[in-house]
C-alpha cells in the first residue's frame, strides 16, 4: 500500500540542520591548479617526480593514507626540503589536493599493473582462483539487474523498461507483458527485480522503477517506486503498490540519483535506497525521502520499530540517512548485515555496513570533490556520522554487489563482489567483523557492470551493457 502522504515542515530539530561548511566560507581552487602552482616544481607536471621524489608509486616516505597525505602538506618536514602549506592553503584546499594525489597515484597503479582483461579464449587468474569468462545470455540491451527464480529461471531487468524472462538457458524473444510505465531518460529506468523470500509459495515478485507522474502544476516528474505483482502466461499481473512517495516529492524526469536497489532480510523486511535526485543536502533532511535507505514490510506497511517513526514530521519508512545514490544493498549471508555501497563525487564512493538510524554523512562528509576538480569540504568524518568499511579514490562508480554463496569457486565462498560502471571492474572484498581485510580487482575493461550474482548452478554471473557473463573455474 503506498504510505500516506505528510506534511513538509519547516527544519526545527537540530537534526535536519545543516551547518554551513567551509566550502561556502571562501572560493575554492581547483585541485589540479593548487597542485600546479605549489607541488609541480618539485614533483613533477605529472607527479612522476623532479628534484624531490614522484607522488606515484605505493612507498611513501611519510606515508600515503589521508591523514599522512595532510600533515605532509600542511606542516611538511623542512629537514628533508618538503615545506608547509598550512599558512599558504586553506584545510579545504589542502583537503582537495589530497584526494587529486591519490586520484592520479590511482590511475597510475592501474596504468603499471593491468588488472586481467579478460576473453572467452583465455584463462584468468585472480590471487584465489583462475577462472574462464563465457557469454551465459547474449542480447541485451543495457540489463540492470538479475534474479534466479530456481534452477532454470531468471529475471533480468533493462534499464529502458523491459523485464526479460530466460528459461532452460533461452532468452524469451519478448519482454513481459504489462510491467510499469517507466521514464528512462538520464539515469532513470526500470532497477532492481528481487523474488520474495517465500516466493516457491507466494509468487511475489518487486521491481524498483522511476515512476513516471505530472505534478500540480503539469510537470512531468519521477521517482524511484517498488510495486510487486506475478509473472502469469508471460505477462505481469496482480500488481500492488508497495513504496510511492506523494507527487509533492517527485523530481523532473531524467536526471540523476534515483537508488533503486532492493534487499530482504532474514526476518523478512524489505530494505530499499533512493537517492537524493542530485540534491545533497535532502539527504540529511528527515522530512523528505531522498538519500536514504528505507524500510517496510513486504506489503508496504511501516514497522512499529523504524528508527524515525515518533520524529515530529519525519519520513516514516527511513532506517538511515546522509546516502548519496545507493546502487548496491544486499545482506551478508553469514552475519545478516545488511551493506550498501553508493556513487561519491569525483572520488569517494564508499562501502557502508547499514545499522538502524545512523547518518553516514552525505553531503556534510565525504572522502571526493566535486567533479569540476574543487574541494568539497574538509570534513571526511565526524563523532555523528558512521565512517565508511572502505572508499574508492579514484571512483570506481559502483553500481550491483552480490555475495558468493556457490561451491564452485570455494575460496571466494561469502566474498562480496562489486561491479562498477566507469572504472568497468569487478572487485572482490572480503569481509570480516563490519571490516574489509581484503580487496581485489578480478577484471577490468571489458565494459560497463551493472550487476553481479551468484547463480544457482555455483558460478558468477555479471551483467555487461549487451550481455550476462558467467565466471566459470578454469578446471
Amino acid at each position: 500500500m503506498p504510505l500516506a502522504r505528510r506534511p513538509l515542515l519547516i527544519f526545527l530539530c537540530p537534526l535536519l540542520l545543516i551547518p554551513a561548511s567551509s566550502a561556502t566560507q571562501q572560493p575554492a581552487r581547483e585541485a589540479r591548479k593548487i597542485y600546479a602552482d605549489y607541488c609541480a616544481g618539485c614533483h613533477g607536471a605529472g607527479l612522476e617526480g623532479g628534484s624531490s621524489p614522484a607522488l606515484l608509486g605505493e612507498n611513501w616516505k611519510h606515508g600515503g593514507d589521508e591523514a599522512s597525505l595532510t600533515a605532509s602538506i600542511r606542516d611538511g618536514y623542512l629537514e628533508t626540503g618538503m615545506p608547509a602549506f598550512g599558512a599558504s592553503l586553506s584545510e579545504l584546499e589542502i583537503r582537495g589536493l589530497v584526494v587529486y594525489i591519490r586520484e592520479q597515484a590511482g590511475h597510475a597503479t592501474s596504468r603499471r599493473v593491468p588488472p586481467p582483461h579478460p576473453d572467452p579464449d583465455t584463462v584468468a587468474s585472480s590471487r584465489l582462483h583462475s577462472y574462464r569468462l563465457e557469454t551465459a545470455f547474449p542480447g541485451m540491451r543495457e540489463p540492470w539487474a538479475i534474479a534466479f527464480l530456481s534452477d532454470d529461471r531468471v529475471l533480468i531487468t533493462e534499464k529502458r523498461g523491459a523485464l526479460r524472462l530466460i528459461e532452460k538457458g533461452v532468452l524469451r524473444a519478448e519482454p513481459v507483458a504489462g510491467t510499469p510505465a517507466v521514464d528512462s531518460g538520464g539515469q532513470a529506468g526500470l532497477f532492481d527485480v528481487v523474488a520474495h523470500p517465500d516466493f516457491a509459495r507466494n509468487g511475489w515478485i518487486y521491481l524498483a522503477f522511476s515512476h513516471p507522474q505530472k505534478n500540480p502544476g503539469g510537470k512531468n516528474v519521477c521517482l524511484t517506486s517498488i510495486v510487486r505483482g506475478h509473472i502469469k502466461d508471460h505477462a505481469w499481473t496482480d500488481e500492488e503498490i508497495v513504496f510511492r512517495a506523494p507527487v509533492e516529492f517527485y523530481r523532473g524526469t531524467g536526471g540523476v540519483h534515483y537508488g533503486g536497489r532492493l534487499a530482504f532480510d532474514r526476518a523478512g523486511y524489505l530494505f530499499f535506497s533512493l537517492g537524493e535526485r542530485g540534491q545533497g543536502r535532502d539527504a540529511q533532511n528527515l522530512t523528505v525521502p531522498h538519500g536514504k535507505i528505507h524500510r517496510i514490510h513486504d506489503d508496504g506497511r511501516i514497522p512499529d520499530d523504524n528508527p524515525f517513526l515518533k520524529t515530529p514530521g519525519a519520513f516514516p519508512s527511513i532506517w538511515t540517512y546522509g546516502n548519496r545514490n545507493a546502487q548496491g544493498l544486499r545482506i551478508d549471508p553469514v552475519s545478516g548485515e545488511l551493506w550498501e555501497h553508493e556513487h561519491g563525487p569525483r572520488g569517494g564512493d564508499e562501502l557502508n555496513r547499514i545499522r538502524r538510524g545512523l547518518n553516514y554523512g552525505w553531503p556534510l562528509a565525504t572522502f571526493g570533490m566535486n567533479y569540476n576538480g574543487t574541494p568539497m569540504t574538509d570534513v571526511t568524518t565526524r563523532p555523528d556520522i558512521e565512517p565508511p568499511a572502505t572508499y574508492w579514490v579514484p571512483s570506481i562508480a559502483p553500481c550491483g554487489m552480490g555475495f558468493y554463496t556457490g561451491d564452485r569457486f570455494p575460496k571466494w565462498k561469502n566474498h562480496l563482489f562489486v561491479t562498477s560502471l566507469a572504472a568497468q571492474e569487478l572487485v572482490r572484498l572480503e569481509l570480516k567483523d563490519g571490516k574489509v581485510v581484503d580487496q581485489e580487482i578480478i577484471f577490468k575493461g571489458i565494459g560497463r557492470q551493472r550487476d553481479v550474482a551468484a547463480g544457482p548452478d555455483g558460478f558468477l554471473y555479471v551483467l555487461l551493457q549487451d550481455r550476462v557473463v558467467r565466471l566459470v573455474p578454469a578446471d
